[in-house]
């Protein structure tokens, strides 16, 4: 591996003092929850992270940012909890606000979820949720509020991008543009990205996730609290192994699901796993980040698989690569029609600044002999998702 950026040996060094903090993480937890609070009844969302903090704590390989970013971890989703329990205790209405038929981009990571997600998020009849608001979930904020919120967002992209520069190029973001639903996600595979959490992986497919859509639910409701009603947009690739539990939650919803060629999507996905992984560990261990990628995502993908044969055809829309990653163009119409929504001369007007703004400036390489895999392992893991992709191509 190349040579650490200096920002990323400077802030190594300074947030070297509170490392030893990880070898009592019981203490550091408690300090946590005690700052972010808790709602009457979220104790079982509360103790869900006590574990999950003990087990990256006890990652030798854990470096100074990482340790930083795990407790950054923790706190972000215990207080966005508290949060929401307190608005909604306060303004018992939010829990019935309805979130009618909205569209839910799934698939394998890197198979253009972002680019068809940016894409729906294009039509003033849709509502996506935006980075800033990701962060930290409320009600419609005053202009001040919201230009403080952005900012904040905004410095925590630019501080990854400074740790990280490649993130930048592989993951294009912004403070305000459409983001993914993974940041109110509480339980999904992120941490796996940061550090190694060999109980974290083997419980990921084992746990009831219908709590943690539910509370999905309840964070998109305060954020439609108050404001114009809209179809929501949103997208997860984790959402792909929760199937059951998300329409158990949304039952009207529409699944978009992106397909590509999963030795190419899973080379380029541990490609942006090994961004995350130079910042949180001292080593990184590329075989054993293929292995455990390869793993978690072609399980996802056969859990889905699985959920798909009780799903209504009609709820399932099947986008392949070449839909909007060749010409989005001609894609981009053929996707509205396909959620039953309308593509207007305005949506085309505003599609090539969307097309341009998720291309990085350099091109991305990557190559799954690198994180020690072969097309041969891949195909063997996706083989059943090869033959309904094949399926999706031909039709």
């Amino acid at each position: 591996m190349s040579a650490a950026p200096l920002p990323l040996t400077l802030a190594n060094l300074l947030l070297r003092p509170g490392l030893g903090s990880r070898r009592d993480p019981v203490r550091v937890f408690d300090r946590i929850a005690g700052q972010a609070g808790r709602a009457d009844g979220d104790e079982w969302f509360v103790e869900s992270f006590r574990p999950l903090l003990a087990e990256w704590a006890a990652d030798e390989e854990l470096s100074p940012v990482g340790w930083q970013s795990a407790r950054a971890h923790v706190r972000r989703h215990l207080t966005n909890r508290a949060r929401i329990g307190r608005l909604i205790a306060a303004n018992p209405a939010i829990a019935q606000e309805p979130i009618e038929k909205p569209v839910f981009v799934v698939g394998l990571p890197r198979t253009a979820t972002t680019l068809t997600h940016s894409v729906l998020s294009l039509s003033d009849e849709h509502r996506c949720p935006r980075l800033w608001e990701l962060l930290a979930p409320g009600l419609e904020p005053s202009p001040r509020e919201r230009q403080k919120a952005v900012a904040s967002a905004r410095r925590t992209l630019n501080g990854t991008y400074l740790l990280t520069p490649r993130f930048r190029e592989i993951h294009p973001m912004t403070a305000e543009g459409p983001e993914e639903c993974t940041f109110l996600l509480p339980h999904a595979l992120v941490p796996l990205s940061q550090a190694r959490l060999p109980e974290y992986h083997a419980q990921q497919f084992a746990r009831d996730a219908i709590p943690d859509y539910r509370h999905l639910k309840e964070c998109f409701q305060v954020l439609q609290y108050g404001r114009p009603r809209r179809r929501w947009i949103l997208k997860s690739p984790m959402h792909t192994g929760n199937l059951d539990a998300l329409l158990s939650v949304f039952p009207d919803a529409t699944l978009v699901w992106t397909h590509r060629d999963p030795a190419t999507a899973v080379a380029s996905f541990c490609s942006l796993v090994e961004c995350g992984m130079a910042i949180s560990r001292r080593t990184v261990d590329l075989h054993a980040l293929g292995a455990t990628w390869l793993d978690l995502l072609s399980r996802s993908v056969r859990r889905g698989l699985a959920a798909r044969a009780d799903i209504p055809p009609e709820a399932v829309v099947d986008v392949p690569y070449s839909w909007l990653g060749s010409d989005p163009a001609v894609g981009a119409p053929k996707l509205y029609a396909a959620v039953g929504a309308r593509w207007t001369e305005a949506d085309a007007a505003r599609l090539p600044t969307v097309s341009t703004h998720l291309r990085g400036s350099r091109p991305h390489r990557y190559d799954l002999a690198r994180y020690g895999l072969t097309r041969t392992d891949v195909e063997t893991a996706f083989a059943d998702y090869n033959a309904l992709r094949a399926e999706v191509d031909r039709a």
